[in-house]
């Protein structure tokens, strides 16, 4: 049985495409509307799209969308690995891009930003590190927030394999059950704040701590370990009845965040927050229609993915690491040039696809390689597993042993 989902790698491209839209013609302006700091720290051109306000203001749920797609596809390679090699397969596959992209933001920070360079210094190596900041504290970009999550759910996965009891099932049910709870309490509790205070409570609860305790966002990965499943046996009603809560726990989360902006940002008051979560939950079907798809055909030998979608995934990772800052400060140099707003912000946008195809194709294939040649000289690589094997987390997938389980998207 073959779990082949093509479309993952162009959904995964086009939520990164509405998040960079979202941050450059949206947030680069709004967020001085609640006042909260950040955007200032880096190289904002003073330009405004508040006509283009209704058609960008709900980009940011491309996150959660690449929650859904990270839970598919780390399922994917945890059933396919030891947890020896599924922790080096996601640093090989986080790291190089992290430090090229980080490195060239600092670069960008000292050069145009303001501020003094010396409070870079520690945000720059978490960031490296891949670090959380925690509750205090500042990201060297702002979009490595969502990095503390990715993580934290790696290192869920990595420490349920080693326990070689706990199986995907488990995990999923897990994460279901504790992200709804929260989600639930979220939403009761922002019913009751005021709007004065909703910016301040959602900010604390969604986007500093919780990220790295998968409390509001431990929903979306479940999502995604469901859809896994669902791609390569059908589904039991109770699993069925546990995607319809982490349906309802991430709308729920998504209703919270969507009312934070309507409530605090005036040009965008007449939008409604069911706008964002149509957006998540028809890529969600999506995923779920090609997963149901793909486990009816599982007989039939299904050709490769075009090479051209797989380097959209590829893509994705360092477009996102670099649209806010990078991607901000090649707007404000064509600004100052003499373009137009709207111009250059799909200039700009235009100009870092092919350099982050050079950062994913050149750049990081070397990093990669120095990287696997110093932990082969520090240490003993971790073996593959043999081909007719499987993880024991794959065992809620409750497949005969034969079965070779695979996903030809780009790891995330």
């Amino acid at each position: 049985m073959k779990s082949h989902l093509p479309l993952l790698d162009p959904l995964r491209f086009g939520a990164a495409l509405g998040v960079a839209i979202f941050h450059q013609m949206f947030w680069s302006w709004a967020w001085t509307s609640i006042g909260v700091p950040g955007f200032e720290r880096t190289v904002a051109a003073d330009v405004i799209y508040p006509s283009a306000a209704p058609f960008t203001w709900f980009g940011w749920v491309g996150v959660e969308i690449f929650f859904v797609i990270s839970g598919f596809v780390i399922a994917n390679s945890a059933c396919q690995s030891s947890p020896g090699t599924f922790l080096l397969g996601r640093a090989l596959r986080l790291y190089p891009a992290v430090w090229v992209c980080a490195t060239a933001t600092l670069l960008v920070l000292l050069l145009f930003g303001s501020g003094p360079a010396s409070e870079l210094i520690v945000p720059y190596v978490h960031a490296m590190l891949m670090v959380p900041k925690g509750v205090t504290g500042q990201w060297l970009d702002e979009v490595y927030w969502t990095l503390a999550a990715e993580t934290a759910f790696y290192g869920l996965v990595f420490c349920a394999m080693l326990t070689r009891k706990i199986t995907l099932r488990h995990l999923a049910f897990g994460l279901t059950i504790y992200s709804a709870i929260f989600n639930a309490v979220a939403l009761l509790v922002a019913s009751c704040t005021t709007p004065s205070d909703l910016p301040f409570l959602v900010i604390l609860m969604f986007r500093v701590p919780c990220a790295a305790f998968l409390l509001s966002h431990g929903c979306f990965f479940a999502l995604g370990i469901w859809l896994f499943i669902s791609a390569n046996r059908e589904l039991t009603a109770l699993e069925q009845l546990a995607i319809a809560v982490t349906c309802l726990s991430g709308a729920a989360e998504i209703y919270v965040f969507a009312s934070f902006f309507l409530e605090s940002i005036s040009a965008i008051a007449d939008q409604s927050a069911l706008v964002p979560i149509m957006v998540w939950a028809a890529a969600v079907l999506l995923i779920a229609r090609a997963a149901n798809r793909s486990r009816r055909s599982a007989a039939v030998a299904s050709a490769e993915a075009p090479a051209y979608l797989r380097t959209l995934g590829l893509i994705t990772y360092p477009l996102y690491l670099t649209h806010n800052v990078i991607g901000t400060a090649i707007i404000r140099a064509l600004v100052a040039a003499g373009l137009d707003a709207t111009t250059a912000v799909w200039l700009a946008l235009g100009m870092l696809v092919p350099v982050c195809w050079f950062i994913c194709a050149k750049i990081e294939p070397a990093v990669r390689t120095a990287l696997l040649q110093a932990v082969a000289h520090f240490g003993k690589l971790p073996h593959r597993l043999p081909a007719p094997r499987r993880s024991v987390l794959a065992r809620g997938l409750r497949l005969p042993l034969s079965v070779a389980v695979k996903v030809h998207v780009a790891p995330s």
